[in-house]
């Protein structure tokens, strides 16, 4: 797989095919990054779990922290992890324990582990990199346009505004060929100047 760009094919299937999402690195503080997904991807309907050890005993979205990827007892279907890149191989390993195996590792926007990867993939599990699924997800639904930012998706119907629990539809092509390559420029322009 090329981590440098994404289809959109590829993450519409992801997005659609995950029920639940373990988030590692989730935060219950209201002003953090994760938290705004947690509690986004929470509201359109994926069983999300908070995953964070030094918030054991807390709840995010009246869902209990646990302490790690074997705590959460079920099976899980994506791991999202919101770690820098260099935690991430240790929360692959730990998701290769796993039995069931999940289907997907997400890492979030600045974080990529190209090692951790090949692992993941070679275990048979779909990867995503330096992307964050609330942001794809509003993308590919077409909801992030009405926030203000041009999303280049066409439609002479506007979609549903979403309401709690509501998953919007995916299946909404983009004019601009189906693939992020914008955060793929300025993260490259910026490995370049450092």
């Amino acid at each position: 797989m090329n981590h440098d760009a994404y289809p959109d094919d590829y993450i519409r299937e992801i997005l659609n095919g995950v029920k639940s999402i373990a988030m590692v690195g989730a935060s219950p503080v209201n002003v953090r990054p994760s938290y705004f997904a947690f509690k986004y991807l929470a509201q359109r309907g994926y069983d999300m779990i908070p995953v964070n050890p030094g918030h054991v005993g807390k709840s995010l979205m009246g869902k209990p922290f646990v302490a790690s990827l074997a705590d959460i007892g079920r099976p899980v279907d994506m791991i999202d992890i919101f770690r820098n890149s260099s935690h991430i191989m240790p929360v692959v390993d730990e998701a290769l324990k796993l039995s069931p195996l999940p289907k997907v590792i997400w890492m979030q926007l600045g974080a990529r582990d190209d090692a951790a990867a090949d692992k993941a993939e070679a275990a048979g599990l779909k990867v995503v990199m330096n992307r964050c699924p609330k942001i794809e997800y509003g993308r590919l639904s077409s909801e992030i346009s009405w926030m203000g930012v041009n999303s280049r998706t066409l439609s002479s119907k506007r979609a549903p505004i979403p309401t709690q629990g509501m998953r919007l539809s995916l299946n909404r092509t983009s004019v601009g060929g189906g693939e992020t390559a914008a955060s793929d420029r300025a993260a490259k322009n910026k490995a370049e100047l450092t």
